[in-house]
């Protein structure tokens, strides 16, 4: 195998290697002019727009999906609602064109020897297919995000967005806190990324190297649905794909959201080394490669689980966070959290005297299933009364609302009287009917607990 890699690349006299630029601008000129690659990048800075600017105008709204109520607000809930699809399901179809096709296209070619002439080093040419991919991903990100922004901006307006936990952001913030969002996500794009490019190296012509990173993260998703424990859930990259909603609260919850970017990365560099080391050892004489499946379970599935292992003991170890991590006590003051500030903004509706959060001293009593049933962990049989007090008056108000808490700590908190405070999803201004903010609502749990020490 040496011998073969030695013979590709002779070293006789006059013999002047391709520079690794050199070789960068080739792999992106061949990637760019393939037409699906200029279709995806039409589509990504085309579509986002026109989908967000198209619901926007909708009677109906996607409500079940994050920010998805407050299209009708502002144009940055938007951004928001394309960037939770994304992670769902486009980034992964992208990084799998892109990254999982950029070393098995020369197998189903035949141009391995062609390329070797021409770069005579393996080195540069796996240096210049990993940028050259990496650049048409970020373009296609960056797409993603101006598209939807730009979208949302122009057909709804630059209008405050109400946060996680009901706090309003300005127009200013809400920008800067949706641009982070985006940035936050190429680190599990990264990751992805790094999994097509081990694919593709590995496997070959073999359609499965394609299809590499789309399964991994479905299963990765899948295992986000399922009830695990929380250090389980921060040590795979795809949490980071969701741990951005921790930027919509006050104060952001930045721990699990830093995690997530620290696991994706660790993913990402991982996999670039394993497939940089298959593919100098690879043979490029043999015309019919499509990988070996020994190879491709030693050299990269073991090493990612080991990783894996790694990161859940140290989470393990350097937090209290235990089982699903969604505890009464967590869930009680995030619905408290989120109605106090929601109550406001209904006050504001009604034009009503001004009332701050302090004054409410808005508490949530939260019970799960029967009495008999420990108050914790996912599940839709969630049910919270809050109170709150005005001022200069001594009956406390309540609330009752249902909620259904995911795995992953967010939950939409559905409002069960009294009509005229959450139990119907329109209230009567001065101004006419407007949306209630306290009929439904959605906020979210920080599943991890502060460090130990």
């Amino acid at each position: 195998m040496n011998a073969t890699l030695t013979h590709a690349q002779p070293h006789g006299a006059g013999t002047r290697r391709a520079s690794v630029a050199r070789g960068y601008r080739f792999e992106l000129v061949k990637l760019v002019s393939q037409w699906r690659i200029r279709l995806l990048v039409l589509a990504c800075w085309i579509a986002p727009a026109l989908f967000v600017a198209a619901v926007s105008q909708q009677s109906t709204l996607p409500v079940d999906t994050l920010f998805g109520r407050w299209m009708h607000a502002t144009g940055w809930a938007g951004p928001l609602v394309v960037l939770g699809f994304a992670g769902t399901w486009a980034l992964p179809l992208l990084t799998s064109v892109v990254a999982g096709d950029v070393f098995a296209a020369e197998d189903r070619l035949g141009t391995w020897r062609h390329l070797l002439v021409a770069v005579r080093s393996p080195r540069r040419i796996f240096a210049a297919k990993a940028f050259a991919s990496l650049t048409v991903l970020m373009l296609l990100v960056a797409g993603l995000a101006c598209s939807s922004a730009a979208g949302g901006v122009v057909a709804v307006g630059n209008q405050p967005l109400v946060g996680l936990d009901g706090h309003l952001l300005t127009p200013a913030d809400a920008a800067v806190r949706v641009l982070l969002a985006w940035v936050c996500v190429l680190a599990p794009t990264l990751a992805l990324a790094g999994i097509g490019l081990l694919g593709s190296v590995a496997l070959g012509r073999s359609p499965m190297g394609l299809l590499l990173p789309v399964l991994v993260a479905l299963a990765m998703q899948l295992a986000q649905m399922m009830p695990l424990p929380v250090a389980v859930r921060l040590a795979l990259p795809s949490y980071a794909f969701i741990a951005w909603n921790g930027l919509f609260t006050g104060p952001a919850q930045l721990a699990p959201l830093l995690i997530g970017i620290g696991v994706s990365l660790a993913w990402a560099v991982l996999a670039t080394a394993l497939a940089y080391l298959l593919f100098l050892r690879r043979d490029f004489t043999n015309l019919s490669y499509d990988g070996s499946g020994r190879r491709t379970v030693t050299v990269g599935v073991l090493p990612l689980a080991g990783l894996v292992a790694v990161t859940v003991a140290v989470l393990t170890a350097s937090s209290t966070a235990t089982g699903s991590g969604i505890e009464q006590d967590k869930v009680q003051r995030s619905v408290a959290t989120a109605f106090a500030h929601l109550y406001r903004m209904q006050t504001e509706q009604l034009h009503r005297p001004h009332v701050t959060e302090a004054q409410l001293k808005a508490e949530a009593t939260c019970t799960k299933g029967g009495l008999r049933t420990a108050a914790q962990g996912a599940g839709n049989d969630w049910r919270c009364v809050v109170s709150w007090h005005l001022p200069g008056v001594d009956a406390a108000g309540q609330a009752v609302y249902q909620l259904d808490v995911t795995p992953d700590g967010r939950f939409m908190a559905d409002g069960d009287g009294p009509k005229e405070v959450n139990g119907y999803f329109l209230v009567r201004t001065p101004e006419g009917d407007a949306p209630n903010p306290l009929w439904q609502f959605d906020a979210d749990v920080e599943l991890l607990s502060t460090s130990k020490g």
